[in-house]
């Protein structure tokens, strides 16, 4: 099995971002190690990211707790939200990133009053996407905040296929962004980041282009 070096290839993600005109200082790498084992955790911390994303509720427990002592982590669950498992991991997660209905947001808000959320957008409009339609996004933001939530910004995920078919609901996302005040878009991947970036996002969420191929998670259920 090949040795990942994940110094080496964050170091070439920045020179991405770089490239495609972003500044460093303005965009978060979120470390996104959802089927990889706590030493991608471990690895990330080493290379200097302290903002490390999982997609399942499960996992970032076990993760949290194999590797207390190895560095202070910033959790961010990226996974859409169950409401029933809000209490197991409401302790650990800086970022909400998966918010995309007010009855989420209420359950978050009573396990840690003033917890720090993104709103997730469907950028796409198909129906078995996750996210609220951009329509909605505005409602779901004031209903957030009326239940104590900090609310940070939006999030989204791009189409699958070519990473230029993400552009004009990246643009839409930034463009919403900027209109409801919000500071954080967190949009972009390993495949499209570069046109994200170009786009505004201000933070991106990268798993393979750090730890490499992502092993299949078997018998991991996300949260729906």
């Amino acid at each position: 099995m090949a040795v990942i070096d994940v110094t080496a290839n964050l170091a070439a993600v920045r020179e991405r971002i770089t490239r495609a005109g972003g500044e460093m200082a303005r965009i978060t790498v979120v470390a996104v190690t959802k089927g990889f084992g706590p030493d991608a955790v471990v690895d990330a911390l080493g290379a200097g990211l302290t903002d490390v994303g999982e997609n399942y509720a499960q996992e970032l427990r076990a993760k949290a707790a194999a590797v207390t002592g190895q560095g202070d982590v910033r959790w961010h669950l990226l996974g859409r939200v169950q409401r029933n498992k809000v209490r197991s991991v409401a302790p650990l997660v800086h970022l909400w990133q998966a918010v995309d209905r007010p009855a989420a947001g209420v359950e978050i808000a009573a396990r840690s009053p003033g917890a720090h959320v993104l709103v997730q957008v469907n950028l796409s409009g198909e129906p078995q996407k996750a996210g609220c339609r951009f329509e909605e996004a505005p409602g779901v933001v004031d209903q957030l905040r009326d239940a104590g939530l900090d609310v940070r910004g939006l999030m989204g995920i791009g189409p699958a296929g070519r990473p230029e078919a993400s552009r004009g609901g990246f643009r839409r996302l930034r463009e919403l962004s900027d209109r409801l005040g919000l500071a954080e878009v967190s949009m972009g991947m390993t495949d499209d980041l570069e046109v994200a970036v170009q786009e505004g996002s201000t933070m991106v969420r990268i798993g393979r282009a750090l730890f490499g191929p992502r092993p299949d998670p078997a018998g991991v259920q996300g949260l729906q």
